[in-house]
């Protein structure tokens, strides 16, 4: 009676655990079918919410971002401790183009950030965005403040 306790744990055991994997493998195979420009839309949706840490999970942890003219971040650290300080409330995003290149996808638009003093700042913008193996290895923008 005890063997067949066992037995019965034992194979229920493999058939969650298998169950788990095959959840993970179609994520994952759902996930590789989708273009470059549909996984930063994804990304992004999560920072209009002001999930930066999901969206951070789309990021190699390498991750470098070139805001021309201005700085560089390199790594997730650097990129979460700046939208940290700029990000006081999730930006608001207005793409008017996005084009994909093998694993590059060019993006332009307007962005509006918070500032310190509650008023928003306007930008547009455009972004070139570089990937490896379905996640976000760099950032090239180019950022240009709207005058009155």
């Amino acid at each position: 009676m005890k063997r067949a306790l066992i037995i019965i744990s034992l194979l229920l055991l493999a058939f969650t655990v298998d169950a788990q994997a095959n959840k993970n493998y179609n994520n994952l195979k759902q996930q590789k079918n989708m273009n470059n420009t549909t996984i930063l839309h994804t990304a992004n949706a999560y920072v209009s919410k002001g999930d930066y840490e999901s969206f951070l999970a789309y990021c190699t942890s390498e991750t470098k971002w070139v805001f021309v003219g201005e700085r560089v971040l390199n790594g997730k650290e650097e990129v979460r401790a700046y939208m940290k300080e700029f990000y006081i409330e999730p930006p608001v995003f207005d793409v008017e183009l996005a084009i994909e290149d093998g694993d590059f996808v060019t993006v332009t638009g307007n962005i509006s950030l918070k500032n310190k003093n509650g008023n928003y700042e306007n930008f547009n913008y455009c972004d070139i965005w570089r990937f490896e193996n379905g996640k976000i290895a760099e950032l090239k923008a180019f950022v240009i403040e709207k005058k009155p």
